[in-house]
């Protein structure tokens, strides 16, 4: 993990160019896959991919919020070729949020994991990681539930290394996440962390249409190489 001092990203577009350098000695090979989170990893994503000459696709997570505070993170569920993950947050579990409760935050946003994976494969498979380098990018880590989430998930894909990628992110979330990964990339870690939005100068929410065009593109770039 690198930490440096940094200024807020412009943008998500932005923070991928400047991540990318980081993870320069996986460019070039045949055996490195980017894998976005969605939907705000992905156009830091792209650019990664872009910069390593590798291949972009979409690992899917949801955040489970708790309720009444949905942006806190109880946990994670994360799918990757139909297996499912599910982590969770118990440092905010236990605040008092039962597994009634968390089975039903659960339940309502799995749903929302299918949909999502239609809109964005269509009828392609996702990619096989098996022997694979997986490097997952997010926009940021605040608690790491969703990344912890998705590295579970993958787990069973037999990956050979999992690298975490994100522009910034709290010391205890790199730390945790730092624990399961392979290898964790986070060239800002703030002294004062108040959540991923502080920094970005725009953090506007990337929507469904945004992701598709960047998986778009990037296939066509590929094939047209």
């Amino acid at each position: 993990m690198i930490a440096v001092s940094a200024q807020p990203y412009a943008d998500r577009d932005e923070a991928g160019r400047m991540l990318a350098p980081h993870l320069e000695d996986y460019a070039g090979r045949d055996d490195v896959v980017v894998l976005g989170l969605p939907r705000g990893g992905v156009p830091v994503a792209a650019r990664v991919a872009e910069a390593l000459r590798a291949p972009l696709d979409v690992l899917l997570v949801r955040k489970l919020g708790t309720p009444g505070q949905p942006e806190l993170a109880m946990g994670a569920v994360a799918r990757v070729a139909g297996r499912l993950a599910v982590v969770r947050h118990q440092a905010v579990l236990d605040l008092g949020i039962g597994d009634e409760e968390f089975d039903r935050v659960l339940e309502r946003e799995t749903p929302e994991l299918e949909r999502r994976e239609a809109i964005y494969r269509d009828d392609r498979p996702s990619p096989d990681v098996t022997g694979r380098v997986v490097i997952v990018v997010d926009d940021g880590l605040a608690t790491g539930s969703t990344v912890r989430a998705a590295l579970a998930a993958l787990r069973s894909g037999e990956p050979a290394r999992r690298v975490v990628a994100v522009p910034l992110g709290s010391a205890e979330a790199c730390r945790t996440v730092a624990a399961e990964a392979d290898e964790v990339v986070c060239p800002w870690v703030p002294e004062q962390f108040g959540g991923v939005g502080q920094g970005y100068q725009d953090f506007s929410p990337t929507t469904d249409e945004e992701v598709r065009g960047l998986l778009d593109r990037s296939r066509s770039s590929r094939e047209g190489a």
